[in-house]
């Protein structure tokens, strides 16, 4: 593998740094200039006109162009060519380090180290004494953990369940997720200082909650959309082999909502759904899949049949959905959430609003 030119990656870093300081002006473009985002996505896969995955490596055509673009790369693949990691799109990653308000001193515990790139940033400008990281996967922190030391930055970083936090560098300052998630999990929140900032991925959007009290706290969703790669899990596959014996009924909600204007408060409601369409030859939608890790299932065709099956009625929640928002895309910082000892829920527009719990008591 060839190393990119360094006044090549100078230039590009510094226009990169400058496009993302047009849209907002913030205290963490200093370690975007600072931090060579090559270093942490030595290569990456994008697919081909097929859709088939290839990789790109330092010294292929457009590798650096790519790299200090506005875009997510998929770092990693499974045996069945599936993303299981990317480096995320630095204006999101930027959004999210601005929602935390850390300021340099402040310890910062981050679930989903990944490349690596965003514990380079957070070292960079919090200190790496200040900075914890931890991912599932044992070869990307290894991989991570060499890549940071060749940038002189020296975070904690291990492999485990990110979830549980790292109780030993308790309390946190500051907590971020940069894997997709269902809910806050309450072991960061017993780890986090009164008057933490906790910024996570939940459903397809970003929450920002401040701790109020032992295993308390509230925020609300940043307007920015996001997917990020959920924390790995056994799931049963949707069963649609059996749906198609089963009678449809009708159904007065378009397939395009599911896909459209209802998304994100579906990715509330159901936490982990996954979704699938079926397209004619004019890429025209005929069809939709929608199932959880449960086994709950449910298809929708363009004709207006539904069909489901499972301990979740799938197409049920859509449909109330429907009823809560009967023509509005909703905003998702008009969603916000409320966090107790006894459970958390999402709500929209003030916690007496409709809600959904994203974790039971």
């Amino acid at each position: 593998m060839t190393e990119p030119t360094t006044t090549a990656s100078a230039r590009l870093r510094a226009e990169f740094t400058a496009m993302l300081g047009a849209e907002r002006q913030s205290e963490w473009l200093a370690a975007f200039a600072d931090v060579p985002r090559e270093h942490y996505v030595p290569s990456f896969y994008r697919q081909d006109a097929q859709n088939q995955w290839e990789r790109v490596s330092a010294g292929d055509p457009g590798y650096l162009e790519s790299v200090y673009s506005d875009a997510a790369l998929t770092t990693q693949l499974d045996d069945h060519g599936i993303p299981t990691s990317s480096s995320s799109e630095p204006r999101l990653m930027l959004a999210m380090l601005d929602a935390l308000d850390a300021k340099p001193g402040h310890r910062l515990y981050e679930l989903g180290l990944g490349t690596g790139y965003n514990a380079a940033l957070a070292s960079s400008r919090l200190g790496s004494e200040n900075v914890v990281s931890v991912d599932v996967d044992p070869d990307l922190v290894r991989l991570a953990r060499s890549r940071l030391a060749r940038g002189q930055y020296n975070p904690l970083v291990f492999a485990g369940d990110g979830e549980q936090g790292y109780p030993d560098r308790a309390p946190y300052d500051r907590i971020i997720s940069t894997a997709g998630l269902h809910h806050i999990p309450p072991a960061l929140l017993s780890q986090a200082r009164k008057g933490a900032v906790i910024v996570a991925p939940i459903g397809f959007g970003i929450a920002r909650a401040v701790v109020s009290g032992d295993g308390e706290a509230t925020g609300r969703f940043l307007p920015v959309p996001a997917f990020f790669m959920p924390r790995r899990a056994l799931t049963k596959a949707p069963d649609f082999a059996t749906l198609e014996t089963r009678t449809g009924r009708a159904t007065t909600v378009p397939t395009t909502d599911v896909l459209d204007r209802l998304r994100f408060p579906l990715s509330l409601a159901l936490p982990g759904y996954n979704s699938c369409t079926w397209r004619n030859e004019t890429g025209e939608v005929t069809g939709i899949g929608l199932w959880t890790g449960d086994g709950s299932t449910a298809t929708v065709h363009a004709s207006g049949k539904a069909r489901q099956l499972g301990p979740q009625r799938l197409w049920d929640t859509v449909e109330e959905l429907a009823t809560t928002f009967p023509a509005e895309t909703p905003a998702r910082e008009d969603f916000g959430l409320t966090i107790t000892p006894k459970g958390q829920h999402a709500w929209y527009r003030n916690p007496e609003g409709p809600s959904w719990p994203l974790l039971p008591g």
